[in-house]
């Protein structure tokens, strides 16, 4: 099942990036440990109680060199139209102003349910100061504080509330789900029918055409596929045509239902800052990944361009070094029959569990190629090891200290095990555990 989607909605100053840093729980800053991802910080998950959601802060979205007035109302379409609750943030030490109005009667239209939450109430003497925001005519107002923390629980509650019910399909186990993200105009659309035999997808060279992710079911060889096509990750109009980069909220809501994500990649355009950071989602939630070069067709090509070009994507994706590359052409059809055994090969790596007797044979040996580092005078100890997780395949290595488990012995200890079992097309995630 899918996450509900919140919005934090508000105009300039009034604390939604300190609302949404306090929700999710950290700071998100737009730098990853791994390289080649940036973390775009607009968009995180977060839970309360018994309810995962994913954020949207909107204050960190940038329209341009538009009009105050206008880059508000553009900002809290955005929300509107990704959003399934929106949290209207105001500032309570400031009173209700005309951009608070403003943004209150976009948000009528919306027809979203909407918490109204007004910020900056450090104390209860201050609470008097709520009452003017009852003008705004979405109930309650919640007093609350992001810089003190204050107030928020009642307000996720309220959240909560709102959040629907779904009732998604749901597929049997061994059916393949798999989705296609990228820019927009890659050729996803293509692809899908390519695949499919048919034109069940609109095509059209206008970036944008599909609004919404639409499920494809599909069988070849005796193994059933549902494709989630997602051309819909950038929709018609002035905001999305000026701000591509936030193209990759719609995505992640079919990211979240695959088992395999293909990156599509357009090869007669190369390789953007905005591929990396639409695949570094499909990284960070922990999905199968194939990487696919569509529109080879329409590429000058000697011995060497398949080659060159697939060392300028591992450089550039150097956080998905284990993800295969398909080279194909939506549009000819050429090797597009070579995709759909790579799928297959991901899909079951994704699920791949292994016995703990060998994993641990695997660690050693690791260990006495390069022995554990040392951090003053104390060595690492690793005990042993055991796979706790698939989809993507996790391991737990118990050891004496875990905060002397280097982020690069930990990664020594990933290339060991991807040589000893393959995991080809998946992450694999190592945690580190003190011995109890």
């Amino acid at each position: 099942m899918t996450k509900p989607v919140v919005a934090i909605v508000g105009r300039p100053n009034v604390g939604k990036s300190t609302i949404f840093n306090r929700i999710v729980g950290e700071r998100i800053s737009i730098v990853e440990d791994v390289p080649g991802v940036t973390r775009d910080r607009i968009y995180s998950s977060a839970e309360w109680l018994t309810h995962d959601f994913n954020i949207i802060d909107t204050g960190g979205i940038e329209i341009g060199d538009e009009p105050f007035l206008e880059q508000i109302r553009q900002q809290a379409e955005i929300a509107i139209d990704e959003a399934d609750v929106i949290i209207f943030l105001t500032n309570g030490r400031e009173g209700v102003t005309t951009a608070d109005e403003i943004v209150a009667k976009i948000l009528y239209r919306s027809k979203k349910p909407v918490v109204l939450a007004v910020n900056k109430i450090d104390n209860p003497e201050m609470r008097e100061q709520v009452y003017e925001f009852y003008s705004l005519g979405f109930g309650d107002p919640y007093p609350i504080s992001g810089s003190h923390g204050l107030g928020l629980g009642d307000m996720l509650d309220a959240v909560a509330k709102s959040f629907k019910k779904e009732t998604e399909e749901q597929y049997a186990e061994d059916v393949i789900k798999f989705s296609l993200i990228g820019r927009p105009n890659v050729g996803k659309s293509s692809l899908v029918n390519a695949l499919l035999g048919e034109d069940r997808v609109i095509v059209s060279d206008v970036a944008g055409t599909t609004r919404d992710a639409i499920d494809s079911s599909y069988t070849y060889q005796d193994q059933e596929y549902v494709i989630i096509d997602t051309a819909g990750m950038r929709k018609k109009g002035k905001v999305y045509e000026t701000t591509e980069k936030y193209s990759v909220l719609r995505a992640l809501r079919a990211i979240e239902r695959s088992d395999v994500v293909l990156v599509v990649l357009n090869a007669e355009e190369g390789i953007r800052e905005q591929d990396k950071k639409i695949a570094g989602y499909a990284h960070e939630a922990g999905r199968a990944v194939v990487i696919v070069i569509n529109k080879w067709d329409a590429v000058e090509k000697d011995e060497k361009t398949m080659k060159n070009f697939e060392e300028k994507v591992r450089d550039h994706f150097q956080f998905l070094d284990y993800a295969p590359i398909v080279f194909l052409s939506a549009k000819t059809k050429k090797r597009v029959h070579t995709l759909i055994p790579v799928i297959n090969t991901a899909s079951e790596n994704h699920a791949l569990r292994v016995q703990s007797s060998i994993l641990n044979e695997v660690i050693m040996d690791a260990v006495a190629m390069n022995p554990t580092p040392t951090d003053n005078g104390k060595r690492l100890r690793i005990y042993y090891a055991t796979q706790v997780a698939v989809k993507p395949p996790t391991f737990v290595v118990f050891v004496n200290e875990p905060e002397l488990m280097h982020f690069s012995y930990e990664r020594f200890l990933e290339n060991r095990i991807r040589e000893a079992f393959g995991f080809v097309g998946t992450p694999i995630r190592i945690l580190a555990r003190a011995r109890k």
